[in-house]
């Protein structure tokens, strides 16, 4: 004979539903959650990787061309986006030059501070500090060549900070040679660490020359022996 459930066991299957129901639910929004941090992320990593392609893009063109040569739809051209696409990443043209040339900068400072943390010895440190640059330099010459043309370009503020960075920059040279000169003075070791970068910067780009430019490797070794040879003659 069918027997009657207790009041007990219906209210625990109802128990048990509700539990079984709350755990799809709950899943089911973890899973939507994931999905869209997942996409958030993989919106943000392209926006990311358009907006170095504009630096990029903008490096180059403010080489050849000059900034004043350049327009916003030029740079959207260039990456293969409307000029007004340019704007979801920058407010204006002054401000691609500024991501520039800060960036620039920064990426010195923070490439300098690591080779100096890194070095067991003065000596060391100055061939790495060599080295450092060279790459930069072999890597950058449009950058390069664009910080050494169009840094006027910048607003007062934007200008100041670049130029705080590249003396901070400056210094830790300085104070590198110092401690494998201490016989010279100051001034005159900051003055061959100018010489020495513009050798380091001029180099690269000037080699490019059509057909004819030298493999890399070349570059890199002459450069690292001649400024070796200017800083420390």
């Amino acid at each position: 004979m069918a027997t009657t459930p207790s009041t007990a066991e219906i209210v625990g299957d109802a128990v048990a539903d509700a539990t079984a129901a709350g755990a799809a639910t709950a899943s089911s929004a973890a899973a939507a959650g994931v999905a869209t941090v997942g996409a958030a992320t993989e919106r943000s990593r392209q926006k990311a990787d358009r907006r170095q392609a504009i630096l990029t893009a903008a490096a180059t063109l403010f080489a050849q061309r000059g900034y004043a040569g350049v327009t916003i739809e030029d740079l959207g051209a260039a990456v293969g986006v409307s000029g007004p696409a340019v704007y979801r990443h920058f407010p204006g043209k002054a401000a691609v030059l500024a991501a520039i040339l800060q960036g620039a900068s920064i990426t010195l400072l923070d490439g300098a501070e690591r080779v100096l943390g890194a070095a067991s010895d003065p000596a060391s440190a100055l061939r790495e500090l060599i080295a450092f640059h060279v790459d930069f330099a072999l890597g950058d010459a449009d950058v390069i060549l664009v910080q050494d043309r169009e840094l006027e370009q910048l607003d007062v503020d934007a200008r100041h900070e670049v130029r705080l960075l590249q003396r901070q920059y400056v210094e830790h040279w300085v104070d590198t040679l110092h401690r494998l000169r201490p016989d010279r003075a100051e001034t005159e070791l900051r003055i061959r660490a100018h010489a020495a970068f513009g050798l380091l910067n001029s180099t690269p780009h000037s080699a490019r020359i059509p057909g004819r430019r030298p493999a890399d490797g070349t570059i890199r070794g002459i450069l690292e022996e001649m400024t070796w040879a200017s800083l420390m003659s």
